[in-house]
């Protein structure tokens, strides 16, 4: 959708803002948790015509943290079939 069309409708009518108030900061709301004093701003699309919405983390430093604190979904999805 960054590029500009819907990847679910084909349409053309999406949008985004980068300048929203709350997108940043200790209660922003346009954010993800990190870690326990950690948020990451995130860049949202959505398509006027379907509804779709994506998020895009914002700042690259934050997907390294994201990297380093999350649990790779390769991994859990290794341990399950293990365990079945």
């Amino acid at each position: 959708m960054k590029n500009g069309t819907c990847p679910k409708c084909g349409s053309r009518n999406v949008y985004t803002a980068d300048d929203l108030p709350l997108k940043g900061g200790p209660f922003g709301s346009n954010c993800i948790p990190v870690g326990l004093f950690s948020m990451a701003p995130l860049d949202n699309y959505v398509c006027a015509d379907c509804g779709l919405v994506e998020s895009y983390v914002a700042d690259k430093a934050k997907l390294e943290e994201i990297a380093r604190r999350w649990s790779p979904i390769n991994k859990v999805e290794e341990k399950e079939d293990t365990q079945e």
